[in-house]
């Protein structure tokens, strides 16, 4: 049994270039930026900082991120992650809000904030036509009861 070498019989072997791809590198990056992006994610939502109140109900989904309204411990209100006074909340509600009346607006009161100044943002965002509104709270600790 002779074997051929596919060359013209020289005894030289004829070398083909690889044409398979070696991703055992690319899966390294992609695994590296993975966790890169995983821990920097949390950080990137950070906001106005408010202890929400606990409570238990079922987590919203959609596509988009809605508008926020903050209401400190202090009854400083927010607009996203910037100041406005009461007076200039709905203005710039009306400005920015792609659905007009209809865009979904997610209030977030802190815990320790005065349930009359909450109550005083929202009425004043619903005297104005926005209806959507929705309050925003965190799930409960699994060991407190």
């Amino acid at each position: 049994m002779a074997i051929s070498t596919g060359g013209s019989g020289r005894g030289r072997a004829k070398y083909r270039p690889m044409a398979e791809i070696n991703v055992t590198p690319m899966v390294d990056v992609m695994l590296v930026l993975l966790i890169v992006f995983m821990v920097a994610a949390p950080l990137l939502t950070v906001g106005v900082p408010v202890q929400l109140p606990e409570a238990k109900s079922r987590p919203l989904t959609g596509d988009k991120e809605p508008l926020t309204v903050t209401i400190d411990k202090e009854g400083t209100v927010y607009l996203q992650e910037t100041e406005v006074g009461l007076e200039e909340l709905v203005p710039r509600l009306q400005a920015i809000a792609e659905n007009g009346y209809e865009e979904r607006i997610y209030v977030r009161g802190d815990t320790n904030a005065n349930y009359g100044a909450v109550m005083q943002v929202m009425a004043r965002m619903n005297d104005a036509g926005f209806t959507r509104l929705g309050l925003v709270n965190t799930a409960p600790h699994p060991d407190k009861k």
